[in-house]
């Protein structure tokens, strides 16, 4: 499990974000505030408050992790 900051502040990156972690196996949950969703829910993730950043914790990867974090690099917060 690993947790990292996220900003996906258009509907472009929503939509880009959701198909590019789609290909992984591991499960994706993001939160805002108290509402967690399923990060490959396009309607999910339109349910939070786009504009701020969100926290996206990645389970069950542990063989996935290096090439998730590469494949969101864009998306991420440091």
């Amino acid at each position: 499990m690993l947790t990292v900051m996220i900003l996906l502040d258009s509907v472009e990156k929503v939509q880009r974000f959701v198909s590019t972690i789609s290909k992984y196996s591991c499960g994706f949950d993001v939160e805002s505030g108290y509402s967690c969703v399923d990060g490959k829910s396009l309607v999910g993730l339109f349910s939070l408050d786009i504009s701020k950043p969100l926290q996206l914790t990645i389970n069950d990867g542990d063989g996935e992790i290096e090439d998730v974090l590469r494949d969101i690099q864009e998306f991420m917060e440091y």
